[in-house]
């Protein structure tokens, strides 16, 4: 390759803003850098993806988005940059998943729009998932319920979650990862046991 007098780097490399970095180059960086990091991704995305058979599916996309980014700019440290990628993919896709504040939809006959109605199937299993999510929530301990409560049901902030709860923010984020886990075993770990007192 030969020196260009404006980047002082080859003219493989990336160009100046807005510039793009060679296929050729990508494909190396990315066999050299991303794909030995395999086994850290798949432990990534099996600790934070429920659906297994997502799995899959989940890597190669991170790995397309990874490498598209890569064709702008390299970037200088590749396992933190695949682990953010894929923590957005999996923000990205339970934003796509998730279902519509009711008050988006408060006027429904205003949009004209034909709306199936919950059959009693459905309504017992919601109610059934309902009942369990309350159960777990009731084991938890009570300070550790109080800022899970606040933060997903109230939809408070870390710092107001600090304030009402006169704890540092360091604390509230400690009692929200204990809440989340001790939920995410209770629900999906092992069955709830509805004899046990909280």
């Amino acid at each position: 390759m030969t020196e260009t007098p404006t980047t002082g780097r080859g003219s493989g490399d990336l160009q100046g803003q807005g510039g793009t970095v060679s296929v050729d180059k990508v494909s190396a960086w990315f066999v050299r850098e991303v794909l030995p990091l395999e086994a850290i991704l798949m432990h990534y995305l099996q600790h934070n993806w429920q659906n297994r058979a997502d799995i899959a599916d989940l890597r190669q996309d991170v790995y397309a988005r990874v490498f598209e980014a890569a064709q702008k700019q390299l970037p200088d440290n590749a396992k933190r940059f695949l682990l953010a990628t894929a923590r957005n993919l999996l923000i990205d896709r339970v934003r796509r998943e998730q279902v519509v504040p009711i008050d988006v939809i408060a006027d429904v006959d205003s949009l004209g729009v034909a709306i199936d109605t919950l059959g009693p199937d459905r309504t017992v299993m919601a109610r059934e998932e309902l009942r369990r999510l309350q159960v777990a929530l009731d084991r938890l301990p009570p300070r550790c319920r109080q800022a899970v409560v606040l933060a997903y049901v109230e939809g408070l902030t870390g710092q107001e979650i600090a304030e009402r709860m006169g704890i540092t923010k360091f604390t509230v984020s400690e009692h929200l990862s204990n809440g989340v886990r001790q939920l995410t075993d209770m629900l999906y770990g092992e069955p709830v046991d509805r004899g046990r007192a909280p």
